[in-house]
């Protein structure tokens, strides 16, 4: 597992408060794993503090994915 992907799935377990056993590259935030609109904005603003970067809101609520969201950050990284 990237460390990327690791550091996004702890922010997903704090903001949504979930098991980290739920999440996938697959899982979806919204159908999969709950997150309601209001804490779709919350991931947001939680990636960017994760990794210190400033995410276009409209691409980045494009991306449904757990997996989507580890190539999404990892291309803004790079």
């Amino acid at each position: 597992m990237s460390d990327v992907k690791d550091r996004i799935t702890n922010v997903v377990v704090q903001t949504l408060k979930i098991d980290p056993s739920r999440i996938t590259d697959e899982s979806r935030f919204v159908e999969d794993l709950g997150a309601e609109s209001i804490q779709s904005i919350e991931l947001i603003a939680a990636f960017e503090e994760e990794f210190d970067i400033e995410m276009d809101e409209d691409a980045a609520v494009g991306v449904k994915t757990v997996g989507g969201a580890v190539d999404f950050i990892e291309k803004m990284l790079n």
